[in-house]
């Protein structure tokens, strides 16, 4: 398999001036659907499944590390921050809306513009903690969010 990567990428590195073909030819060596470069196809997301059998810490301590670690600084900084301050005080309903909330959706911008009111939230989101989360967004407090809050020592 590595061989096969490895011939690929270089098929992709040495014909950059045209790589649609050899895009093409290495996501049918890749994926169980075909996938081109001209937006035909897309690739399907997996459903999302919360974890079964969790204990509420290890669900805490799952939260605050998919709040700092989303792929995207903005919602990096405003999720891990609504983490530091409101997750150890979540029931565990609150808990499972959270994690709903930022694991559900397949779009990070879409987390974001709910959460700043750019977007109109769809019924599904729209809850008690979607609520804080807008309230949150808004810093009404004008405290500095330059950077993640630091870790706790558990």
């Amino acid at each position: 398999m590595a061989a096969l990567i490895r011939r690929c990428f270089s098929k992709i590195v040495l014909r950059s001036r045209n790589t649609n073909p050899v895009l093409y030819q290495c996501s049918r060596v890749f994926s169980s659907e075909i996938v081109d470069n001209t937006g035909n196809t897309e690739p399907t997301v997996p459903d999302w499944k919360p974890p079964d059998n969790e204990t509420i810490e290890k669900t805490r301590a799952r939260l605050v590390y998919q709040s700092r670690k989303r792929g995207m600084l903005e919602n990096g900084l405003l999720l891990s921050s609504f983490a530091a301050r409101y997750l150890k005080t979540f029931n565990e309903k609150q808990l499972k809306l959270y994690d709903n909330l930022i694991n559900k959706p397949s779009n990070d911008w879409d987390i974001y513009y709910w959460a700043v009111e750019n977007k109109p939230t769809p019924e599904e989101y729209n809850t008690e903690i979607m609520d804080l989360l807008k309230e949150f967004a808004k810093n009404t407090v004008m405290e500095s969010r330059i950077r993640q809050p630091d870790l706790e020592q558990m």
